[in-house]
C-alpha cells in the first residue's frame, strides 16, 4: 500500500526492499501522500490503487 511510483516517494525509493513494514507505516503516517490511492473495500476485501478488472468485481 506504499505508493512507490508517487513523486512524493522519490526521497524514499532507496528504502524499497530494505525498510521494514513498521518503518513504511511510520513514513505513511507522517506523509499520507505515500499511501497508494484510491482504496476500495467491500467490507471483506481491500484493493489499493486503481485496477479496473478488480473494480469490476465490486459493481
Amino acid at each position: 500500500m506504499f505508493a512507490w511510483k508517487s513523486p512524493s516517494s522519490k526521497p524514499y525509493r532507496e528504502l524499497r526492499g530494505k525498510a521494514t513494514e513498521i518503518e513504511l507505516i511510520d513514513l505513511m503516517f507522517n506523509e499520507p501522500r505515500l499511501i497508494r490511492r484510491p482504496i476500495l473495500t467491500d467490507g471483506t476485501q481491500v484493493i489499493f490503487g486503481f485496477k479496473q478488472g478488480s473494480y469490476d468485481q465490486f459493481i
